[in-house]
C-alpha cells in the first residue's frame, strides 16, 4: 500500500508543477490576446549579459533574472477573451491558492495580485497580477522563480511591462 502511494505521488508530481504553465497556455497563440513569454534560458542569458558594473540598478536587476524562471504576460481588449481570462484566473487561483498581496480600483479598472510565498516573508515563488481594464486593455501576468519582491520595481522598469506602477507599489509595501 505504501509503495503504491508513493508510485501515485511520484505520478502526480510533474503534473502539479505544470498546472501554472498549462493553465495560461491557452492563451499564447490566440487571435486578440498579444503574448509575451520569457523562459528560463532567456533570463539566464541576459543575467549573463555584460553590462555597466557600476550601475547598481543593473546590479539588482542582472541578480534577479537569474532567479526567474518563467514570465508570461497577455494583453487585449476585446471583452469576451477578458472574460475568458478572468475566469481563468479565478480557476487557477481555486486549485493553487495564492494570498492576495495588494487590489487597487482606479478609473475603470481593478487591480489584483496574488503572490506564493516562499522561505522569508519578501521572498516570493509566484507572482500573479491581473488588469482587469474595463473597457481598456485587460493584462494576465505570471512571474515564477524564487525572487525577492523588493527586486520587482527593477524588473518592471527595464522590461517595461504592463502594470508596472502597480507592482512597483506593491514592492514598496
Amino acid at each position: 500500500m505504501k509503495k503504491l502511494f508513493i508510485a501515485l505521488l511520484l505520478g502526480l508530481l510533474p503534473a502539479m508543477m505544470l498546472a501554472q504553465a498549462t493553465a495560461f497556455t491557452k492563451f499564447e497563440d490566440r487571435t486578440g490576446i498579444t503574448s509575451v513569454i520569457v523562459n528560463k534560458k532567456m533570463f539566464q542569458l541576459i543575467g549573463e549579459m555584460k553590462m555597466d558594473p557600476k550601475d547598481k540598478d543593473v546590479q539588482q536587476y542582472q541578480s534577479l533574472v537569474k532567479k526567474l524562471d518563467n514570465l508570461r504576460v497577455f494583453t487585449t481588449s476585446n471583452a469576451k477573451l477578458t472574460g475568458e481570462m478572468k475566469a481563468t484566473v479565478d480557476s487557477y487561483l481555486k486549485s493553487n491558492p495564492l494570498d492576495e498581496l495588494m487590489r487597487v480600483n482606479s478609473e475603470g479598472n481593478t487591480i489584483k495580485i496574488y503572490v506564493k510565498q516562499g522561505a522569508t516573508t519578501t521572498q516570493l515563488k509566484e507572482l500573479l497580477m491581473f488588469i482587469d481594464g474595463g473597457k481598456g486593455d485587460t493584462v494576465l501576468m505570471s512571474l515564477t522563480g524564487t525572487f525577492d519582491l523588493n527586486d520587482i520595481s527593477v524588473l518592471t522598469d527595464k522590461m517595461n511591462l504592463p502594470g508596472g506602477p502597480a507592482l512597483k507599489k506593491a514592492s514598496k509595501k
